[in-house]
């Protein structure tokens, strides 16, 4: 009964997954719920376990060809945090995890008290800025505010350039997917992957 039980979480992990990957569904909750639905079961992966499956499913599908882009886009990120050397910068999100897909972007944190001023140092730089925009959430029941700055880089690529205070730099929230600290790689670390292993994953054990 445990392994039909196992099976169809697995099951059920892999059609949220899809759902993932097809952009059907955007949040991991709610492509859950829906693959549940579909297969008729009240089993609720973890989202870990449909991380991991999303995982799997880039590399069936995009193979060599998503090695080649991770690896491109770490070097765009890389370009992008020299540019803005003169702050605490991380890579985090799916570049910096190595899980990246065909629908991923490059997610790159400043810790800086004037947004406006490292827009006009990108933009100083030639980097094409798309659009800017002021993000508000809540998290345990108080409010944050992030300043993303959206650019479009030479290699086709995206970037999500989110700042935040610098009172936030030595906070590592928790990961709602994988369950461990965001901690992100610098730019010095970043480097470094590029040189010694540029297809590096960073998963919890």
């Amino acid at each position: 009964m445990k392994a039909n039980s196992q099976r169809l979480r697995k099951k059920i992990a892999r059609e949220a997954a899809n759902l993932l990957y097809s952009g059907t569904e955007k949040e991991y909750k709610q492509a859950k719920s829906k693959a549940a639905q579909t297969l008729q079961s009240k089993f609720l992966p973890t989202n870990f376990e449909i991380a991991l499956e999303l995982d799997k499913l880039a590399e069936e599908n995009e193979g060599q060809a998503r090695h080649k882009r991770l690896i491109t886009m770490r070097k765009e990120a890389l370009k992008l945090m020299q540019i803005l050397r003169a702050y605490k910068t991380l890579l985090t999100g799916s570049v910096w995890r190595g899980t990246i897909h065909h629908r991923s972007d490059i997610d790159i944190t400043v810790y800086h008290d004037e947004p406006n001023e490292v827009l006009y140092i990108l933009k100083q730089n030639n980097v094409k800025i798309a659009r800017t925009e002021l993000a508000i959430v809540t998290k345990r029941g108080k409010q944050k505010g992030a300043f993303h700055i959206y650019a479009e880089l030479p290699a086709e690529e995206k970037a999500d350039i989110k700042i935040v205070p610098n009172s936030e730099s030595c906070e590592k929230e928790k990961c709602e997917i994988y369950g461990d600290k965001i901690t992100g790689i610098s730019r010095q670390k970043l480097k470094k992957v590029l040189k010694e292993n540029p297809t590096q994953q960073f998963l919890p054990s």
